[in-house]
């Protein structure tokens, strides 16, 4: 994972890996089979630490605020780990196409999500089907969270904040008015 943070996705090779690591590239092959399964393990390793983002927050009685802080947790988590942010939800490396033991890996993210979504619809905070709205809002973090860990979302900390509250209003306001 260091290597990946290091040199990127256009860097990363099972080579650089097994430099790194200090041995040789067949001994990584051995552990991993080829470079996909190294990504592979990179992949679920990164939703586990989400995971481990997710599990420390408390559900408070204000759904709404809880999540916010879940888009707040999200976007740390892209922003600290930009690399492992693509990994996860773009398709930056050709010989790895997650399946469906790879897209498990990020099911309790999307049911932490869903969990929060769905408590905002019973508080009577949003209006609409649950699935949707998750897809929306997790969405707009991994949209805005890859925009700001890339430097496009501001020039100063002032106008990232300020855009950030902007599409989280403006988001949480549409799916209010919908009734």
């Amino acid at each position: 994972m260091d290597t990946l943070v290091a040199d990127g996705v256009t860097g990363f090779t099972t080579r650089r890996v097994a430099q790194a690591a200090r041995t040789s590239t067949p001994a990584v092959y051995e552990l991993f089979g080829d470079r996909a399964g190294l990504v592979r393990e990179m992949f679920f390793q990164a939703f586990r630490q989400l995971g481990e983002r997710f599990d420390q927050l408390d559900a408070t009685d204000d759904p709404r605020q809880d999540l916010i802080e879940v888009i707040g947790t999200l976007r740390g988590f892209v922003v600290d780990h930009p690399a492992l942010g693509q990994l996860m939800f773009s398709r930056p490396f050709a010989d790895f196409d997650p399946g469906p033991r790879e897209r498990s890996a990020g099911d309790k993210t999307r049911q932490f999500i869903t969990a929060r979504v769905r408590r905002c619809i019973d508080a009577g905070v949003f209006t609409g089907d649950v699935t949707d709205i998750a897809h929306i809002v997790l969405g707009l973090a991994r949209g805005l969270a890859s925009q700001e860990a890339a430097g496009w979302l501001g020039t100063s900390q002032e106008s990232v904040e300020r855009r950030w509250e902007l599409a989280i209003d403006s988001i949480f306001a549409g799916l209010a008015a919908r009734r």
